[in-house]
């Protein structure tokens, strides 16, 4: 379960155009590969404040868990954007393909490091 959104909006996608054309060849949805085998992959996303991880594409199913709370912005490649605070144990279940991925950014604009732990299924 996530945190409610705090604030949601428009952005204009150009001006992330070079990062979003390369996005559905960016399969790095962490920011450090902590384990990988022939059935998962686990990241870290770690963030201080200020940091973004660039645009990148889910294109398998996964889950994350927040477990350092912080406040992120999240912009879709459609030009929607939210924010939320992420509390300790918010974890979501997402799934995608290569034809249904799930293109986004993610970028701390609080005070403190956002981390959360991302696993990939790479056999679903």
């Amino acid at each position: 379960m996530a945190s409610e959104i705090l604030e949601d909006g428009t952005f204009d996608p150009t001006d992330f155009a070079d990062e979003l054309e390369a996005a559905p060849a960016n399969l790095a949805v962490g920011t450090t590969l902590w384990f990988e085998n022939d059935r998962l992959k686990v990241w870290e996303v770690k963030l201080d404040p200020g940091e973004r991880g660039p645009f990148h594409a889910h294109t398998r199913n996964y889950f994350w868990t927040v477990v350092e709370a912080g406040r992120g912005l999240q912009r879709l490649s459609d030009g929607t954007f939210w924010v939320r605070d992420y509390q300790v144990g918010d974890t979501s279940y997402l799934e995608h393909t290569p034809e249904t991925a799930l293109i986004h950014d993610l970028e701390n604009v609080g005070d403190t490091v956002l981390r959360f732990v991302t696993v990939e299924l790479l056999d679903t």
